[in-house]
């Protein structure tokens, strides 16, 4: 069964195909390698490539969005309509996330703490990125189509994505520069760890931790891939075709090394300084290899083996939120196909070719089934609901 795509953005299913499978690896050595793996090169790899998915889903889901408003405002819709179609949408992930946490802890009961109910997952954050990009937009778009300012146009005149791309990028430049503080000395220490939590990632442990994914700094993703998906989508790029890409990779190339010679000044912004975790300049640089995975995939796709055939990658994209809900539990959760954290490398392997091979499957008959049940297992926005 062939699931590749015509369309010139075959890539960003690619991509999120991509971010699946270096979430199914990170999460499978992670869960299953015991011993002295745990401690070789080979894990300290396979953890390093497990930093890109979240980003990637993040950056890729703002990029969606921008082509779906896109789609939306040719079709003539009003702001308002827009962003009730958006804002929904949002709106159902974030309630799938909230599902999927309670879905966790039922069926861990007796062993796993109620405040596992409250861990900001990746599924909220993606809700809740998309809900804030909604209300952007509708705020963009209400006063270019309908304000009496400057601004102001005739409704249907434009597509107003200057004003949009602009907008996108303050907003990801601002989350990012108010993350240090929000994380040190500006911490809302008198709202309850359950909201707090979703700000800054504090859970119930006293100080935030890396490992979720609060608002601060992670939205911040998402605006930059709803800029560039404005930008793709705008005539600048599509005066240019496949040149396009070229300025992307330029611009990628140009935010890794800004943020290093930033990095390298002695004088620090923040009484605290965390580069790893909240550092703008960390944020940069991986906005820079987003860019650059972006290029090079739409390079295998539309010169190389990307979309020849069938393509496992681009299938895993078309459902990537039924399998990263589904291949959790049996990684980490109580039906775990292997044994905790007792498995050499060869062995964590070949679970993660399982785990790959069960995953694809479960895509292959989503797909087939997709006709006959709504589609609320994607990331995508469904513009056709319009």
């Amino acid at each position: 069964m062939a699931s590749t795509p015509s369309s010139r953005l075959a890539y960003i299913d690619w991509l999120r195909g991509l971010a699946c499978l270096l979430m199914f690896q990170t999460h499978c050595y992670d869960a299953w390698l015991g011993g002295p793996a745990r401690n070789s090169t080979f894990f300290m790899w396979s953890q390093l490539g497990g930093t890109f998915p979240a980003p990637l889903f993040l950056f890729l889901a703002g990029t969606s969005f921008a082509l779906v408003t896109d789609k939306l405002l040719k079709k003539g819709l009003s702001a308002n309509q827009i962003a009730r179609t958006t804002i929904r949408r949002g709106a159902e992930i974030f309630a799938l996330g909230l599902l999927f946490r309670l879905q966790e802890f039922a069926i861990s009961l007796g062993w796993a703490p109620w405040s596992d109910v409250f861990r900001v997952d990746i599924l909220n954050t993606i809700g809740v990125s998309m809900m804030l990009m909604g209300v952007l937009c509708w705020g963009v778009l209400t006063v270019t189509e309908y304000g009496t300012g400057p601004l102001a146009r005739p409704r249907g005149a434009i597509r107003p994505y200057l004003s949009l791309i602009i907008s996108a990028i303050l907003v990801s430049a601002a989350i990012a520069l108010f993350a240090p503080l929000l994380w040190t000395t500006w911490r809302p220490r008198f709202l309850p760890w359950q909201l707090e939590t979703c700000i800054n990632g504090v859970h119930n442990l006293g100080t935030p931790q890396a490992w979720l994914f609060p608002i601060f700094p992670w939205t911040a993703f998402a605006f930059a891939g709803l800029a560039f998906g404005f930008i793709l989508t705008g005539d600048f790029a599509r005066n240019l075709g496949s040149r396009f890409y070229a300025f992307a990779g330029a611009a990628g190339i140009v935010l890794i090394y800004l943020s290093k010679f930033l990095d390298s000044r002695q004088w620090q912004l923040y009484p605290v300084y965390d580069y790893w975790h909240t550092s703008p300049n960390f944020f940069m640089i991986r906005v820079g290899m987003l860019l650059l995975l972006v290029v090079f995939a739409y390079v295998w796709c539309r010169w190389g083996l990307g979309q020849r055939g069938f393509s496992p990658l681009i299938q895993l994209g078309n459902t990537s939120l039924l399998v990263y809900w589904v291949h959790i539990e049996f990684v980490y959760g109580r039906f775990s196909i292997l044994p905790r954290r007792s498995l050499t490398i060869g062995g964590a392997s070949g679970g993660l070719l399982i785990i790959f091979l069960a995953m694809l499957a479960l895509s292959l008959a989503r797909t087939k089934t997709k006709a006959r049940w709504p589609d609320l297992f994607s990331f995508r926005l469904a513009a056709r609901k319009v």
